[in-house]
């Protein structure tokens, strides 16, 4: 029953919310896609309680790559990425800003994370010019299936399945899986297998 009730809000929160995606599809045609995007997710970042997250669950699964219908993103959350994939069961804190990326399932996202496009976002070996005018190469980062990240990290590169990353950490190189990490950058504290 409680799975029925569950599917029927977010059969009507995304009616509620149509106008608001027909209009992103709209602009999208006409502006670049990922900034409108960008730019909507402020927006739905600012509904509160549980009629904001039923409410971004029916916008993203339509605009995003793919958004598990039951994934909960909370309030003051910010996607950058439309090309970006959030599993059956992932729950994102509030105020974490979210960059081109696949989280797996069931993983927990802590307050205030910062998942980033990859390292390599900005190029600064230009002395000649501003490193805003320089650019940089996005890449997709990959969180895997069943993680916990705490509040505050930053996430630059892949988490494999089953990890652990302390609240505050950098990780700036890929962590292998059922591993536990902290630290700015992070290493790996302990294998949860072993």
């Amino acid at each position: 029953m409680k799975q029925l009730i569950k599917n029927v809000l977010f059969i009507i929160s995304a009616l509620m919310i149509l106008p608001i995606t027909v209009l992103f599809y709209l602009f999208s045609t006409l502006l670049n896609r990922d900034q409108v995007f960008a730019s909507t997710s402020q927006l739905l970042s600012l509904i509160p309680a549980k009629i904001g997250v039923y409410l971004r669950a029916g916008f993203y699964r339509f605009t995003m790559n793919h958004c598990s219908k039951n994934a909960v993103i909370s309030f003051l959350v910010i996607f950058s990425q439309a090309d970006t994939d959030i599993a059956e069961g992932v729950y994102i804190g509030p105020q974490c800003n979210i960059g081109l990326s696949s989280i797996g399932k069931n993983t927990l996202i802590g307050s205030g994370v910062h998942v980033m496009s990859g390292k390599q976002q900005h190029n600064f070996d230009d002395l000649s010019q501003p490193i805003k005018h320089q650019g940089g190469t996005l890449s997709k980062v990959s969180i895997g299936e069943n993680c916990w990240i705490g509040n505050g990290s930053m996430i630059m590169a892949n988490i494999g399945d089953g990890c652990i990353v302390g609240a505050g950490s950098v990780v700036t190189q890929d962590i292998p899986a059922y591993s536990i990490v902290a630290g700015n950058p992070a290493k790996i504290i302990k294998n949860r297998i072993s």
